[in-house]
């Protein structure tokens, strides 16, 4: 396909399973001798990409669901009393509790809500975890808790499993946050809603974070450098010079680097009992949520660009497996 249509440069942009597809179309080139340059584009909400700091979409979506589950107690601390004593948002990440640890970035001051946090990092202990939300609504008189989608039993297998499978192979998950609330209901007899992150998180435009824009335009345009240069089989990512002030610049790694290695949360940014994070954490996290950088608006709703999707004419004969 590529030779057909005189292809010279293939840019990628994803997370793991994306920078090793990246590095395969790399070596069947070279393989084949077809002068193609492949450059994979760092880019997952997941923010488990092992070469970089932190990965274009992370940051917009770690402000998104830090936001709503702001908003969301605060409309569960107006009511309980009467209502709701138990809140439950699910967020993505499958292995690694990026966005999980997002949710942490609510609370305002020590000792607020979220005041639980489930990481696929830590195997639920059920019994811990019924007696911290059982804690939290006797002093609070509610409990938010944050639950990744990758949450995982003490035998290692996830709480949300289907029994699907998607196009990677990876097991298809969904219905951590149901599962979780209704456990609280059934074992302690709290009354709860919950509600799913889902597409909303990775789709979320309107409440981007400048510097996760900023480093989107920066490492695009890394990008198509490092292919003009004829950089094959390499990926443009963001290194860190410093938090306090927040100072970053860009860096060049490896695609055999980053193809199917996940960066999972170290365990000094969750807190000792496994509930919260630390201020380690904190102070990574922070300044990739920091500045707004709204798209424009036509009538009250975001207008955005739409590309038109025009199709090449085909040059090759169907494809058969």
């Amino acid at each position: 396909m590529f030779r057909a249509h005189d292809i010279g440069y293939f840019l990628y942009n994803g997370g793991n399973d994306s920078a090793d597809t990246c590095l395969k179309v790399s070596q069947i080139s070279e393989r084949l001798g077809y002068p193609l340059v492949a450059i994979g584009v760092p880019k997952t909400i997941d923010n488990d990409l092992a070469v970089t700091d932190a990965s274009p979409g992370f940051g917009s979506a770690a402000k998104y669901v830090a936001t709503s589950m702001r908003e969301a107690i605060y409309d569960v601390r107006s009511m309980w009393r009467t209502s709701t004593r138990v809140f439950v948002l699910e967020v993505m990440g499958r292995h690694a509790g990026w966005l999980t640890a997002a949710c942490g970035l609510a609370a305002e001051k020590p000792g607020d809500a979220p005041q639980v946090l489930l990481f696929p990092e830590i195997p639920l202990d059920e019994t811990a975890f019924l007696a911290r939300v059982k804690a939290a609504v006797e002093r609070d008189g509610f409990c938010a808790i944050g639950v990744s989608e990758g949450v995982r039993r003490a035998d290692g297998k996830f709480l949300s499993e289907s029994g699907l499978t998607d196009a990677f192979g990876h097991a298809q998950l969904g219905g951590a946050g149901p599962l979780i609330a209704q456990l609280a209901k059934e074992k302690l007899g709290y009354k709860y809603h919950w509600a799913v992150a889902d597409y909303l998180q990775r789709s979320a435009r309107h409440i981007a974070s400048k510097t996760d824009v900023e480093q989107a335009y920066r490492l695009g345009e890394a990008a198509v450098k490092l292919a003009l240069a004829g950089r094959n089989a390499t990926m443009p990512v963001i290194e860190r010079v410093s938090d306090r002030p927040y100072r970053w610049r860009i860096g060049v790694a490896s695609l055999a680097d980053a193809a199917n290695r996940e960066k999972k949360l170290p365990r000094d940014f969750i807190t000792a009992d496994g509930y919260g994070i630390t201020a380690k954490c904190r102070a990574y996290l922070e300044p990739l949520v920091r500045g707004e950088a709204p798209p424009p608006f036509r009538d009250g709703l975001p207008a955005y660009v739409t590309l038109r999707n025009a199709a090449v004419a085909k040059k090759l004969p169907p494809f058969k497996v």
